[in-house]
């Protein structure tokens, strides 16, 4: 089984469900909850990577291309022109420690207007045993999303946050601005003192610099719905700055970081709650209203 999908954030909605959390007080009533709709065009397998461990790490050994590749993928990386589907049957699990798929995404499937594929590695459970025969039997065709993941289900997202630019320590660390008499400035960290006996002044210190383009990972973000029917989800006059969805999307509880179109990676969790309920509430409504109001 792969561990892990990919996607295009679209924008954010809200549905009524039937809260089934268990300890929830509105347990059995009917909420409102924000939800955020993330498009996943089927991602394509466009080969396989073996690993090697030593005393060192991990480490890739051997790769296997498909015979056949979509014709975007050039734009990404440089695919091998000799044809080495023939050694697929060469491989042998022994002497691997793990083998993983490469595998690209597929935006021409979407609106936002891109053709570059981001192509990524995506690990698969079991033994190697099982790796390798998942491997051979994907390699060259497309997965979908339901052939990953459940409703109901809990994963880990990936995403890079929203970039903004250069910003002072006031909003970047929520350094408190002094009173208007203070000394040289009033939106600075204030007095050092012991930050900077060091004779340089510590990195923890607020000072200005980046703020945002993160890469953040969120731990246990529930699936709500698995759907190909975008009718039930495409509001009145398009998602701003996305437009219709229309490929399979999914339903994420709450919110997901980074901007509009951005991808969106998330994978099996890391650290499952131990008493999180994976049954998928039952959706009652989703508002697909203008965004804007018309």
């Amino acid at each position: 089984m792969l561990l892990g999908f990919a996607g295009y954030k679209a924008g954010m909605t809200q549905a009524v469900v039937t809260d089934n959390r268990p300890t929830s007080l509105t347990k059995g009533e009917d909420i409102v909850v924000p939800v955020t709709v993330v498009e996943c065009p089927p991602l394509r397998v466009v080969g396989l990577r073996c690993y090697k461990s030593d005393a060192y790490g991990s480490r890739p050994s051997v790769e296997v291309w498909a015979p056949q590749q979509d014709k975007y993928v050039s734009r990404t990386i440089a695919v091998p022109k000799k044809n080495t589907s023939t050694s697929l049957d060469s491989l042998q699990p022994s002497g691997f420690s793990s083998i993983r798929l490469l595998v690209h995404t597929q935006p021409s499937r979407t609106t936002i207007g891109k053709k570059r594929p981001e192509v990524f590695e995506v690990g698969i459970g079991g033994s190697v045993d099982g790796q390798l025969s998942f491997a051979k039997e994907k390699l060259g065709t497309e997965i979908s999303v339901a052939d990953v993941f459940n409703e109901g289900e809990f994963v880990d997202t990936h995403v890079v946050t929203k970039g903004k630019g250069t910003q002072g320590p006031v909003r970047r660390f929520g350094v408190s601005i002094r009173q208007h008499k203070s000394e040289k400035t009033k939106r600075g960290p204030g007095s050092l003192g012991g930050w900077c006996a060091q004779g340089h002044t510590m990195y923890r210190v607020a000072h200005a610099g980046k703020m945002g383009f993160h890469q953040r990972c969120e731990h246990n973000k529930q699936l709500l719905k698995i759907d190909d029917n975008t009718a039930n989800i495409n509001v009145k006059g398009g998602f701003i700055r996305y437009g219709n969805v229309k490929s399979t999307y999914v339903l994420f509880r709450g919110s997901v970081g980074g901007p509009k179109k951005r991808l969106v990676r998330f994978t099996k969790p890391r650290r499952p709650h131990p008493k999180a309920t994976t049954e998928a509430p039952s959706i009652v409504s989703i508002s697909t209203a203008s965004p804007q109001g018309r």
